[in-house]
């Protein structure tokens, strides 16, 4: 009896009755895919509405255009995307972030406006510093509530959207808080290096974040929980810690976010800052791929949607949608591209399909 020398192919090796692989099959399957094939529709179908639509010109030193304007006018929504995600990946939910938002920039701006006497850096310096320690105390009261409590992260954040706009509304005394100094306004409209500070902001938190949770256990840990709670716990994980800590970053988040939005408008709006960003934060998180029911998350595929969201905000604008109609046009292009994504819809689509066995049986 004799025996063949060789090695066993693996998966990833061609044989008779598995074939290799193919990246470009497996493309569609990929969380990340369809959004991105939902962000180059509507970036062609600007650019034949708008020919100009992606030049890109320098103008003292700063580069200026439609992609540019989107990706500034993003940026709020990235960050409070990126809190989100992770809030997400716990099996929770944060209802209160357009709230802490608009408390952020409530605070920030009392604190300019009662400081005209100080030097403008130091008094922006201070009052962003003011503003995130309150985001921070609202972070640690979601937490509390969610992970100590065990209240349902809907209904604990709940309670913050609600109050949160009351509580800004007491700290601007009901009124339209303008700020005029230009330091705050840096925030917003500010360049380094070529690009808005807003985008560098927001690209800054999304490597921070990238780095601790792909390079350290963390993320691994943050998706334990959410798979699953109690099982985390017995295997010694804090689960409780864990919970606190992303309520408290997505809250920090939400902060960084107010700040920017105000320092757009040198003002804050109790009633109108940050109105239903909690809603398009949640809708980038699912486009990008993470599951509400927690567990593995996608901050690449966030970053994604965030960006397709700002870019269907802009082409319902070049596209002349009027504006009674442009809420059901967002929702109608955010149902297809989740559609795409759902592995029963892409089952259904591939049953009418026939075959190869099939195509060569009816020829």
């Amino acid at each position: 009896m004799t025996a063949t020398l060789g090695v066993t192919p693996t998966p990833s090796q061609p044989t008779p009755d598995r074939p290799a692989p193919s990246r470009i099959r497996s493309l569609p399957s990929h969380p990340v895919f369809w959004p991105l094939i939902a962000l180059l529709v509507l970036v062609v179908i600007n650019v034949i509405v708008t020919p100009g639509f992606l030049d890109i010109r320098i103008v003292n030193g700063g580069v200026f255009g439609n992609p540019v304007d989107i990706a500034r006018n993003s940026a709020p929504l990235i960050l409070v995307a990126v809190g989100m995600t992770l809030v997400v990946a716990t099996r929770g939910i944060d209802l209160s972030v357009g709230a802490v938002a608009v408390i952020a920039a409530a605070v920030a701006c009392t604190r300019i406006v009662a400081s005209p006497d100080e030097s403008a850096a130091s008094t922006v310096i201070m009052a962003v510093a003011w503003a995130l320690g309150a985001c921070l105390l609202l972070g640690l009261w979601n937490g509390l509530l969610v992970s100590v409590f065990g209240i349902q992260p809907i209904i604990a954040t709940l309670v913050l959207m609600v109050a949160g706009r009351g509580l800004a509304m007491l700290v601007t005394d009901g009124q339209i808080t303008t700020v005029a100094d230009g330091a705050f306004g840096f925030l917003a409209s500010g360049i380094v290096l070529g690009l808005p500070v807003a985008l560098l902001i927001a690209l800054a938190v999304v490597a921070v974040t990238v780095l601790i949770t792909r390079r350290t256990a963390l993320g691994m840990l943050v998706e334990a929980v959410g798979i699953n709670p109690e099982a985390s716990r017995l295997a010694g994980v804090r689960s409780r810690t864990i919970v606190w800590t992303v309520y408290v970053f997505a809250a920090l988040c939400a902060g960084i976010a107010g700040l920017i939005i105000a320092a757009n408008t040198n003002s804050v709006n109790a009633n109108s800052l940050g109105l239903w960003i909690e809603l398009d934060a949640i809708l980038a998180v699912v486009i990008g791929g993470t599951a509400l029911t927690g567990g593995r998350f996608s901050l690449a595929g966030t970053v994604v949607g965030a960006l397709l969201i700002g870019t269907l905000t802009r082409t319902i604008t070049n596209v002349g949608i009027p504006s009674e109609a442009n809420y059901l046009f967002k929702a109608l292009v955010i149902i297809v591209v989740c559609l795409l994504q759902s592995p029963r819809a892409r089952a259904s689509l591939r049953t009418l399909r026939p075959t190869g066995r099939k195509a060569r049986a009816h020829e």
